[in-house]
């Protein structure tokens, strides 16, 4: 009798692997969810998808049989997640491989051994079905499939399903294709839709596939002309947890053991219960789901930003931490669930554990930072919502969409969401046009700035490009003046005192680019001195040296001397080298997840942005600062080469993110290894040059960008001269010795606090006095006791203190308390226990008072605020209460 035997994921993850090593296959971690090399992924979808270069023959395989459990992310479908149980982002991909090794007989003999054989799975025989590819009028049927089923492994022709291109044939344009057999497990009739003819291949849940396993055989050329491969490939994918769901008998992915402990721990968070309602399942899924993505693509080095997989990243965390709050959680708290999902799956992937304190470091800084955004955005889609369904209105306004998204930060795709909640629709049409207008206004904006007044100037074929000679030379004397431009059109000669730019066939001078200012120096001649105060390079490849003639006549023609500002080229590569050690030490101390994105490097001074998703601790900054200074210290030797971008790679090389290169890049390698970087820029011939690296300021820029700026060389000095000058004041300001001002500065901020807290308990004092002095002139309205007043040169703060008083001091006290500031009115209104109970609600008296005085409120029973601005209906306002309650009272 064969029956599902209930192993939990995790097991049948490790029997997969373990058995396809007993067949000689080299079990592999799984691979990064970020693609390596690969443009044309965003995320890893797929167990073959990192191996592409083993089927290809690109690359050599470590072996030609292997096995794996492949981490996958598909997002196709995310508006889906949460609303069937067949749904999800994260997922694991079971795989063997082979590259020209076995074919058809052993990949579809061992597949029904590990399926059926009492000691792997142990499904019944009888419950599976094979399919193979029935063929078309391009490519043959899959007969020697067929045969191998029905003859060798003995299941009846009737049990084989043959079916067409769609289903049973694997390809994606041009390349390796071929066809695929799959195997469907049968659930039973419980499982399934109840309609005549309901069999293999119908869309209900009875016949699930279990295993799919590819015939990479043939070479499709894009038009559908099929050739055999020589060299021919087996690419078997499995889903873990639908081989979970059948194992356990439970419905979907979410039912699976590992999968529903984590459920189990958002249950117990937001006291939802599954099965509930469909509403609340709906959003356990979903946090369920993205959680468990979340979690798995951060510890690969994913970060929330906006766009790419950084982008999908945010979307998945903000659409659980949405479903939080409609299960009732307004405070953070996926960050908290981080832990079941790593205790579920740290026994095969432990770098989970490794990284738990930086993966919910990430998380709960990007709920932190939604949950500002989206509490505002709510209450003003809930104000454009309202107008809609007022005017009968059944499509939600595009307009309106891009203003929330434009002026309010909130993500379109949860406009989306909410939109379809409430069975409306979206006109994304206008949104997008309206998107589009955006951007060309931003381009047009751009347009107008120009391009430092000389991008539009069209040089003929007989200007060159400028050679680039400053590698090696400060200084040249034989450079040819090939262009000169006078307010921005092409001029023979310059006269002194004419400020234009300069164009010669080869220059020392660096122009900006990739973060490095220009050179500054000069250009001269017999007579002749062109002073350089900036170098940028054209699209054309000239470099424009833009300053003004001092002295002499300067023509097209003329062979000069231009000669670089030594001095400032150094401060310069002080600075630019730091920068480079400055990238090594913030990718060791914060993690491999850090990228520039972008830096400015100026005389012994830089800016340096990189992707991070909080604040450095001051520990962090100190460790980065004390390592940066080491390797300055160590004197590494630097050394730059050209090389093919292969062999950069290979070397270690780190490429800016998003940057196009060619086929040979320019290499700066500090301390043969230490800090290797794709570089332009003029460098140091050794660290120790770059004098002393001293941080002076850490901060955001933009979401999950951070900025350090920094100093180096005699910047540095600078610096710590005036610090050590101002710590002699601040010692002689506090009469202590230098030594002795922290111990000092502690004394004094204790007498500080001390008294601090003298001068806040005279103001309570003074507080509960004026308290007692309400009570006692309050009126009597039934059992309870009313009392306004109008608090002079109040805050927020003193009228809450002042009305948690009044509340405690007497529970039938029915409280209003205003401050005027200006032309605005604050209310706060308290209700006692007593007052409470009698049906009194301190929020229904604030919108009352806050409505006369032209504002609005609201609030708790026991405890309101609101505001008003018409101070001339202030008395009105206060006179009402005395009627509201006693209205109430009947």
């Amino acid at each position: 009798m064969y029956d599902p035997k209930p192993f939990g994921l995790n097991e049948l993850r490790e029997m997969f692997l373990s058995f396809f090593e007993t067949k000689g296959h080299l079990r592999l971690p799984s691979f990064s969810l970020i693609p390596q090399n690969d443009a044309s992924l965003l995320l890893i979808n797929s167990g073959m998808a990192p191996m592409k270069p083993f089927f290809t023959g690109e690359q050599e395989p470590p072996r030609h049989r292997v096995t794996t459990c492949q981490k996958c992310i598909r997002t196709g479908d995310i508006e889906n997640i949460g609303k069937t149980a067949r749904h999800g982002t994260y997922f694991e991909m079971l795989g063997n491989f082979s590259f020209g090794d076995y074919f058809k007989k052993e990949a579809i003999h061992w597949a029904w051994e590990f399926l059926t054989s009492k000691e792997w799975v142990g499904l019944d025989p009888e419950r599976l079905y094979p399919s193979v590819f029935a063929g078309n009028e391009t490519t043959p049927a899959d007969d020697e499939a067929f045969r191998i089923w029905n003859e060798e492994i003995g299941i009846p022709a009737e049990r084989i399903f043959k079916f067409g291109k769609e289903d049973n044939f694997w390809e994606h344009g041009s390349g390796p294709c071929g066809p695929c057999s799959e195997i469907y497990y049968d659930r039973g009739e419980q499982w399934g839709c109840g309609k005549p003819g309901c069999t293999v291949g119908c869309d209900c849940d009875r016949y699930i596939e279990v295993w799919n396993v590819v015939f990479s055989q043939f070479d499709n050329d894009g038009e559908n002309h099929y050739t055999e491969l020589k060299q021919k490939n087996i690419d078997t994918g499995m889903g873990l947890e639908r081989l979970a769901c059948v194992c356990q008998g439970v419905p979907s992915l979410f039912d699976v053991d590992t999968v529903m402990n984590i459920t189990r721990k958002v249950t117990e968070i937001t006291g939802a219960s599954y099965g509930q309602s469909h509403a609340t399942d709906v959003s356990l899924r979903v946090i369920t789901d993205h959680i468990r993505s979340a979690t798995f693509m951060i510890c690969d080095g994913v970060l929330p930003s906006n766009e790419g997989r950084g982008y999908v990243l945010r979307r998945l965390l903000r659409r659980a931490a949405r479903h939080g709050k409609l299960l009732g959680v307004n405070d953070p708290f996926l960050y908290t669930v981080c832990d079941t999902v790593i205790h579920e799956n740290e026994g095969h992937y432990p770098e989970l554990r490794e990284r738990q304190d930086y993966i919910t470091k990430v998380i709960r800084v990007e709920e932190e930072n939604f949950a500002k955004t989206i509490d505002s955005g709510l209450k003003i889609f809930g104000d454009m919502l309202a107008e809609h369904k007022a005017k009968g209105e059944t499509t939600f306004s595009g307009a309106d969409a891009f203003k929330l998204y434009d002026t309010y930060g909130f993500p379109i795709d949860l406009t989306l969401e909410m939109v379809e909640e409430q069975g409306m629709k979206l006109d994304e049409a206008e949104f997008h046009k309206q998107m589009d207008e955006q951007r060309q206004r931003a381009r047009k904006a751009r347009e107008a700035l120009g391009d430092l007044g000389w991008a539009g100037v069209e040089f003929g074929k007989d200007v060159p490009e400028t050679e680039f000679v400053g590698y090696e030379n400060t200084a040249i004397d034989d450079a040819k003046v090939v262009a000169l431009v006078v307010e921005n059109e092409q001029a023979e000669e310059i006269m002194p005192g004419v400020e234009a730019i300069v164009v010669l066939d080869k220059t020392p001078f660096y122009a900006e680019m990739g973060g490095q200012v220009a050179d500054h120096g000069t250009i001269s001649a017999d007579g002749v001195t062109f002073q350089v105060t900036d170098v940028q390079k054209n699209k054309g490849g000239k470099y424009m040296h833009t300053g003004k003639l001092t002295q002499g006549v300067l023509k097209v023609g003329d062979t000069v001397s231009a000669s670089i500002d030594v001095k400032r080229r150094k401060a310069v590569m002080r600075a630019h080298s730091a920068t480079h050690l400055l990238d090594k030490a913030l990718r060791t101390v914060l993690g491999d997840h850090v990228h520039q994105a972008g830096s400015l490097v100026e005389e012994d001074r830089l800016r340096f942005d990189f992707t991070h998703f909080s604040a450095l601790t001051a520990e962090e900054l100190a460790k980065v600062s004390a390592m940066v200074n080491e390797a300055v210290l160590e004197g590494y030797d630097i050394h730059t080469d050209v090389l093919p971008i292969e062999e950069a790679k290979k070397k270690g090389a780190i490429a800016l993110f998003g940057e196009k290169y060619g086929d040979t890049v320019r290499v700066v390698d500090m301390g043969s290894g230490y800090s290797v970087e794709f570089c332009g820029g003029t460098h140091l011939d050794n660290t120790a040059k770059v004098g002393v690296f001293h941080i002076s300021s850490e901060f955001s820029v933009a979401s999950g960008v951070r900025r350090i700026e920094a100093t180096t060389g005699k910047a540095s000095l600078d610096v710590m001269n005036r610090n050590q000058e101002m710590l002699f004041q601040a010692a002689a300001a506090l009469k202590a010795k230098p030594g002795e001002l922290r111990e000092k500065a502690e004394q004094t901020m204790l007498e500080v606090k001390a008294l601090h807290q003298m001068v806040e308990k005279f103001k309570a004092k003074e507080s509960a006095g004026e308290a007692d002095r309400f009570l006692f002139g309050a009126r009597q309205v039934g059992e309870l006791k009313v009392l306004t007043a109008t608090i002079p040169e109040a805050d927020a703060n003193k009228l809450r203190q002042m009305g948690d008083m009044l509340r405690d001091k007497a529970p039938n006290v029915v409280a209003v308390l205003a401050t005027v500031n200006g032309e605005k009115i604050t209310f706060l209104a308290v209700c006692g226990k007593e007052a409470v109970a009698k049906g009194i609600k301190a929020g229904e008296i604030i919108k009352n008072v806050t409505a006369i005085c032209g504002g609005k409120g609201g609030g708790k029973p026991d405890s309101a605020m609101g505001g008003g601005t018409n101070v001339l209906k202030l008395d009105d306002a206060l006179a009402s209460i005395d009627d509201f309650v006693a209205g109430k009272l009947n």
